[in-house]
């Protein structure tokens, strides 16, 4: 039970630190729904990049396989690295707003499963999935030592997890957008904590995979 609850907690950390700024840019999609830009395409959209992003991350789990948890653990120097390095530009950093064109065509035939999958597999959806691809450097960086070292269950929890936040993000972004004051001081404050929880969870890391013990 008790490493279920501490795979669970990595699991909400990490996404956490790693999505916040997410939430600014799924704050920019659904601004822009209309006939031919919807829900659907954003969520789906999201799911299909977050999903590669984690195939991406997965080279830490089968790395875990054959490396020693301890030396493993090391990995959590790079959220420790990633977190200063926000700290250190924190003045530097801009806001990068990537903004997407509606210009495209729908099928008249909406009420047909086929006109369903197309509109699910449509440009829109592509591009939402792009940006979520673009915007995850940082989530591969956190994910490979997250997932080292990890049991075939324990890595089936934090994906499990992962995939409920995604829907918890949407859902989140999506209310958010009627409350643009609120969305304002999330980014703010999600700014300034973010370096200090990516810190924190690389320091996790390391003691959750006994690497402080190489250093005795």
């Amino acid at each position: 039970m008790s490493q279920l609850a501490t795979a669970i907690a990595e699991a909400i950390i990490a996404f956490t630190a790693t999505n916040i700024d997410d939430i600014i840019i799924l704050l920019l999609f659904f601004s822009q729904i209309d006939i031919n830009f919807r829900r659907r395409h954003i969520i789906v959209g999201q799911y299909l990049g977050f999903i590669l992003l984690v195939i991406a991350s997965l080279p830490g789990f089968f790395g875990g396989l054959v490396v020693s948890r301890e030396w493993i653990g090391l990995l959590g120097l790079l959220p420790i690295a990633i977190g200063i390095k926000q700290l250190v530009n924190r003045e530097q950093e801009t806001t990068e707003i990537q903004t997407i064109s509606s210009d495209f065509t729908q099928s008249s035939s909406k009420r047909s499963i086929k006109s369903f999958l197309l509109s699910i597999l449509s440009p829109q959806t592509y591009q939402v999935a792009a940006v979520t691809i673009a915007n995850g450097g940082d989530n591969i960086s956190i994910y490979i030592p997250l997932f080292a070292g990890k049991t075939p269950i324990g890595l089936l929890v934090i994906l499990s997890v992962f995939f409920f936040m995604v829907g918890v993000w949407c859902a989140f972004a999506y209310l958010l957008n009627r409350q643009p004051t609120i969305a304002y001081v999330l980014s703010r404050v999600g700014k300034k904590v973010v370096p200090f929880v990516l810190i924190g969870l690389g320091l996790f890391i390391m003691y959750e995979r006994g690497t402080f013990s190489l250093f005795r």
